[in-house]
């Protein structure tokens, strides 16, 4: 599978995500804890059917000491018994938050109330922009079919 075009590598793409990647690596930095920004990335890539996101995530997860059993259970979390109040919490906003369009009313005032008891203010904006960039991230990907599997951790540096 070969990817529509050759967006990584393209100097007006490379422009357009060094922007997202700043975005990004300041929402980063606002006390959401590792593991959490990656299953929120994992779990609205799984939403969107973005392969190369999935792999890149999944990969850098692991690289940062996730365990596989987490890793396996992201798409089944409301029955998995590993993550923490605060990831489902996380969780449950990154799927309602991707999945916008699929709800009239966007994320439940449930889901926001049940996030605001885990994470204050600046993580919660960090939320909100992970997901977002998360989500423009995917649509990249999906719509130029860039393929998965042979992202290594740390890759793009």
């Amino acid at each position: 599978m070969e990817p529509r075009v050759r967006f990584f590598g393209n100097p007006l793409a490379g422009k357009v995500l060094r922007h997202i990647n700043s975005a990004t690596k300041a929402a980063s930095e606002a006390g959401v804890p590792t593991a959490t920004q990656e299953l929120v990335k994992i779990r609205a890539s799984q939403i969107n059917g973005c392969g190369f996101c999935t792999d890149m995530h999944t990969k850098d997860a692991a690289a940062a000491g996730e365990t596989p059993l987490r890793l396996h259970l992201v798409a089944a979390w409301r029955e998995a018994t590993v993550f923490t109040e605060a990831e489902r919490a996380a969780l449950e906003l990154s799927e309602q938050g991707t999945r916008i369009a699929d709800a009239a009313g966007g994320v439940t005032d449930e889901a926001w109330r049940n996030a605001v008891k885990h994470y204050d203010e600046n993580q919660l904006i960090a939320l909100i922009s992970l997901i977002a960039l998360i989500n423009a991230y995917n649509r990249i990907n999906v719509i130029n079919q860039q393929p998965a599997g042979s992202y290594q951790p740390g890759q793009f540096g």
